[in-house]
């Protein structure tokens, strides 16, 4: 069920490709989305919801570990409130993929966290798709689950 999720997503995105910039040059590129990652990793355990903000674009919807759909909006609000916290994060190597535009990222991490109450702690698979728009990278659609 995950992978055909995961083909579903990649493939929504594919059609992103089409009327956008060229292709990056991957090396300096593909770091350039790792740091956008660590920004992200950084902004959660600041609880920094505008800096957040930028780095989502306002499409940006993810599909959480309960399976439950969550759009920008939702995720910083829980942010903003505390219902979403992040003590700690240790991330894991990331693999950067290029398709035009399109840059999904896969990776991992071990942290400590919460999530309206209930605790979120544990190690952690994830994927992001950021596409460049107007010359600026943004995550567009994220899911993640928790490695048990």
């Amino acid at each position: 069920m995950k992978i055909q999720t995961v083909v579903l997503l990649v493939c929504a995105c594919f059609g992103l490709v089409y009327g956008q910039e060229k292709k990056p040059a991957a090396s300096t590129t593909a770091e350039e989305i790792r740091q956008l990652e660590r920004d992200w990793t950084d902004a959660m355990k600041a609880g920094d919801a505008d800096k957040l903000g930028q780095l989502l674009a306002d499409d940006w919807s993810s599909l959480g570990f309960d399976g439950k759909r969550t759009t920008k909006t939702q995720y910083l609000g829980d942010i903003k409130s505390g219902a979403s916290k992040v003590e700690s994060v240790e991330l894991g190597p990331m693999d950067v993929k290029f398709i035009g535009a399109v840059a999904v990222v896969q990776g991992s991490d071990t942290e400590k966290s919460s999530t309206k109450g209930k605790d979120t702690s544990g190690k952690w698979v994830w994927m992001d798709v950021f596409v460049k728009r107007n010359g600026k990278w943004q995550a567009v659609r994220s899911q993640a689950a928790m490695v048990k």
